[in-house]
């Protein structure tokens, strides 16, 4: 299989956004790609919740998820939505973060909300209160792709690294992690966190990534870290698309993933243990 992970400086227009991610998937397509990746909150990237309010919808009147789907159903592919952000019906008004998986029909195959909340002050000028917005999810998800069992994550979560083991646990022999990672928490610990996640598991890690200053007609920019990233079950960075906006193809062999859990079968070694 090849996938396709598209690098976005998404704004915060949703009908911007879709265009883009439509361009970028058609392209991905011409290199090959039959399972293609966007990264996190593909729709809009704002810090502002009032606009987020005005622009952001339910699933199911969403348009960017209606167009994507057709999208994949034009180009009879496998799509990772990384993530849009969406309205709930929860009391407290708070968004979803959520990922979708789409067949090559169009139908959702599955959805995850991501579960852990981005609230850390990374520098006294970068502070992020990401659970003001969102609601976290409550459940882990992996689906069958058919070509292979996919693990769901989103940004944050490549910190939780018991997430990742249960979902290599339950089947998953790729493991999705769409970010708008910060610019300065990237620098020192996304390759490494990417790299410990594919060894630990023994799964391939597709990381679609957010890059550079992202435009918003209100609220504050942000900027994030790019360097979308492929990581082999061993551990090897097999792309890693730097910081250009654009696409990255690789071949994916799921060949490796049975080697490197046959060479260190630990997934089959868990003890209880007790204290501390």
């Amino acid at each position: 299989m090849r996938a396709a992970l598209l690098q976005m400086t998404s704004s915060d227009d949703p009908e911007e956004n879709l265009a883009t991610a439509t361009a970028m998937i058609s392209d991905a397509v011409a290199q090959g790609a039959g399972f293609v990746l966007t990264p996190e909150v593909t729709n809009c990237l704002s810090t502002s919740r009032q606009h987020q309010r005005e622009v952001l919808c339910h699933e199911d009147g969403d348009p960017t998820l209606a167009g994507l789907r057709q999208v994949a159903a034009r180009h009879g592919i496998w799509l990772s939505i990384g993530s849009l952000g969406l309205k709930t019906h929860d009391v407290d008004g708070r968004f979803a973060n959520r990922q979708f998986l789409i067949t090559p029909t169009g139908d959702i195959a599955a959805r995850y909300d991501k579960i852990h909340m981005f609230d850390v002050e990374v520098t006294p000028e970068e502070t992020y209160r990401e659970s003001d917005g969102y609601r976290p999810g409550t459940r882990a998800v992996v689906a069958d792709a058919g070509f292979a069992r996919i693990g769901l994550t989103i940004c944050y979560d490549l910190r939780f690294p018991a997430l990742h083991r249960r979902l290599a646990q339950a089947g998953a022999e790729i493991l999705t992690a769409p970010a708008a990672f910060s610019h300065v928490t990237g620098a020192d610990h996304w390759h490494s966190l990417l790299r410990a996640r594919a060894i630990e598991t023994g799964c391939f890690v597709l990381a679609a990534a957010q890059v550079g200053t992202h435009p918003a007609s209100r609220g504050g920019t942000r900027q994030t870290y790019g360097h979308s990233l492929v990581v082999a079950p061993w551990g090897e960075v097999l792309a890693d698309a730097g910081t250009d906006v654009g696409v990255t193809c690789v071949d994916l062999d799921l060949d490796a993933v049975r080697n490197a859990r046959s060479r260190v079968p630990s997934l089959t070694h868990d003890r209880e243990f007790d204290g501390p």
